[in-house]
């Protein structure tokens, strides 16, 4: 009997494992699932049993709009969520690899020299996409930058570049509207940006 009962759960658990394949798969193709399934040495009155890593999920209220104008807001700010968020994340991977790898080089010199590359590398390769930003999206990745990275964006070009160009680049977001120095609140003002990001890493939007 138990050993049915182990066997109907693990039915339905798989069942609810979404799966995404062509409609053509035929029977014995190999589907992939969305999900990392890790199967360890542990057992069950000798069966082995299989170990899936599933994203968190987040439940919050419904969210109640007063009128059209407000839900067309929100949806908007999911829209620019999606399309920031990767740039913070990525910013977060750059400093993470970088001050690794500057901990590994011999001399003040030689770091100054990576940092030099490494601040043409990104300006090569995301002056372009930057430029196409909004104002409001351009706020919004400052303030995902801060969530990401633990710190302000003018904290981190301060720290790699030093003061007077952390200055320079202040003030040439100034002329846009927008600050280098914005502190991320996920329980205050950005707590629906919050919201939208929790359900966009956990893939429920």
């Amino acid at each position: 009997m138990n050993r049915f009962l182990l066997f109907f759960s693990m039915f339905l658990l798989l069942c609810s494992v979404q799966i995404k394949a062509d409609d053509d798969v035929k029977k014995n193709d190999t589907l992939k699932v969305a999900v990392y399934v890790h199967v360890n040495r542990a057992y069950y009155k000798g069966d082995s049993i299989p170990n899936i890593t599933l994203h968190d999920f987040y439940r919050y209220s419904p969210m109640v709009f007063k009128n059209a104008q407000e839900r067309d807001d929100y949806n908007r700010m999911v829209k620019n969520i999606k399309y920031v968020f990767p740039l913070a994340q990525l910013a977060r991977i750059t400093l993470l690899e970088t001050h690794d790898y500057l901990e590994t080089l011999p001399n003040d010199k030689a770091k100054k020299q990576h940092i030099a590359l490494v601040e043409k590398g990104v300006k090569e390769q995301y002056t372009p996409i930057v430029k196409k930003l909004s104002r409001s999206q351009g706020r919004l990745l400052v303030k995902l930058i801060d969530r990401e990275c633990g710190q302000t964006s003018y904290d981190m070009v301060k720290a790699f570049v030093g003061p007077l160009k952390a200055g320079f680049y202040q003030v040439f977001a100034g002329l846009f509207g927008n600050s280098l120095t914005k502190h991320y609140d996920p329980n205050g003002e950005d707590k629906y940006t919050e919201r939208i990001v929790c359900m966009v890493e956990s893939g429920q939007i």
